[in-house]
């Protein structure tokens, strides 16, 4: 039976869907003033884990994922300049342009990492009104007050706001990421609307009942998950970053509004560091997805990296690491090319692989029962039928190569093999000449004994 860490409860909890099979997945997408950064994508790739492992077991899944192209300022104690309108300024780009254009790189980053996209990608801009409704509900139940810059929300007004991260109201004090302004009642108080600079006109912004503006970043949340999913429903997902800030704020408006919880079971991945540092651009170390392959490796390397530590560990990103990553996906998907399909997999091997995803998506052990199967005395259909079943969850598309090893042409054998007799004459010069020309030519070349060697293809990105 599947657990899950719920972090609103702090402890592991079987996990019971709403509606027998069938499962509302809420995950918060990107902000799209930027290309999304491999630490940004962790959450994702967690966060397409458990989808597939709701799949695996049975359920249906109903995923919505935001994307937020408007309303989030640079600073959550919602201060300072909204971080699309900053980045189209700094860039001379439309604000609009700038952020379907990192909303197109952020689903292209998605493919290249094989992440099931979401049922439905609804986009804050496009429901300006939903919010505002949210906010009219939030006005008539008391929970609002105006400033000179917006319309905020009233924590004190809601006696469980601090549930989520374990702080109570009085402990929520001004600090790094909630600063001070001398205008809200309470320093955790939120903005729900923010009226627009009088003079400066904003390239987004829209009509109110409270004046010309756009909405607060948290709203956009509370107001599509509803829309979308209806409240409650089962899972929330993001990364522990949002969980003190921005979910403590989506439960406090959700709740106050329609006076039922928000969702019932809260997830959350932990950070990946970067050479034992916090990933920034202040660090020099905020690598994207495309970086990562124009160093040459594959994408799905950078999924195997994430795969091998579990969601809620932190993760230390070198490129050392990525590298054994890659070296190991070649290793997987040449011991796939040498199984053959099968109809019926091992249900030794399966139980162990869902015992390790029932604890918690634990897949760090799940890999090391896709090794133990792989070494083991099993047919190699049987293999095949398993390593295929065991892939809808990695994601690696292993499944598809099981079976079908790939006969180099003939002109990269003879190359192959004019760089063992190099090695062989110790001429390591030549050698590792070849064995660029032949990994350009799209191949990679997995030396065995005796000078014997087999040729994979890459993986075409």
């Amino acid at each position: 039976m599947l657990k899950f860490w719920n972090s609103l409860h702090r402890k592991q909890e079987l996990f019971k869907p709403l509606h027998d099979q069938r499962v509302g997945l809420y995950t918060c997408g990107p902000t799209v003033y930027h290309p999304a950064t491999i630490g940004n994508l962790r959450s994702y790739l967690f966060e397409d884990v458990l989808k597939r492992v709701l799949i695996f077991f049975g359920y249906t899944v109903t995923h919505v994922m935001n994307i937020t192209d408007v309303g989030h300022l640079v600073s959550d104690a919602d201060e300072g300049e909204d971080k699309i309108e900053r980045e189209a300024k700094k860039s001379g780009k439309d604000a609009w342009a700038l952020a379907r254009e990192n909303e197109a790189l952020f689903l292209a980053d998605l493919k290249k990492l094989n992440i099931i996209p979401a049922n439905i990608l609804p986009r804050a801009t496009e429901h300006i009104q939903e919010q505002i409704d949210l906010i009219k509900i939030l006005e008539e139940k008391g929970y609002t007050y105006r400033t000179s810059d917006g319309i905020y929300f009233d924590t004190s007004k809601f006696p469980s706001y601090g549930r989520l991260s374990g702080q109570k109201l009085e402990e929520k004090k001004a600090g790094a990421r909630v600063a001070q302004n001398d205008e809200k009642k309470q320093a955790s108080d939120f903005a729900l609307w923010k009226f627009s600079p009088k003079k400066a006109k904003r390239q987004m912004e829209w009509e109110s009942p409270w004046g010309v503006g756009f909405p607060g970043w948290h709203i956009e949340c509370s107001a599509m998950s509803v829309n979308y999913l209806g409240q409650p429903f089962d899972i929330h997902c993001g990364g522990i970053d949002h969980l003190t800030v921005h979910h403590e704020n989506e439960i406090a408006q959700s709740e106050a509004a329609f006076e039922k919880p928000l969702a019932n079971y809260w997830m959350h991945n932990d950070f990946l560091l970067v050479d034992g540092k916090r990933m920034g651009k202040s660090e020099g170390n905020a690598y994207t997805l495309d970086e990562v392959i124009a160093k040459g490796f594959d994408p799905l390397a950078y999924r195997l990296f994430c795969l091998g530590a579990q969601y809620r560990s932190k993760l230390n990103f070198t490129w050392d690491g990525l590298e054994a990553a890659q070296h190991t996906l070649e290793k997987l998907r040449e011991e796939a090319r040498r199984l053959s399909d099968g109809v019926e997999p091992s249900e030794t091997f399966l139980s162990a692989f869902k015992s390790a995803l029932e604890d918690d998506l634990n897949s760090p052990v799940a890999l090391a029962v896709v090794w133990d199967l792989l070494k083991s005395d099993e047919s190699a259909s049987v293999k095949g039928a398993t390593l295929s079943y065991m892939d809808t969850v990695l994601g690696l598309g292993l499944g598809e190569l099981v079976g079908k090893r790939v006969q180099a042409p003939a002109n990269i054998v003879l190359l192959a093999k004019e760089r063992a007799s190099a090695r062989e004459a110790k001429d390591w010069k030549r050698a590792d000449a070849l064995r660029v020309e032949i990994e350009r030519a799209g191949w990679n070349i997995e030396d065995k004994n005796r000078g014997e060697f087999d040729l994979v293809p890459k993986r075409k990105i």
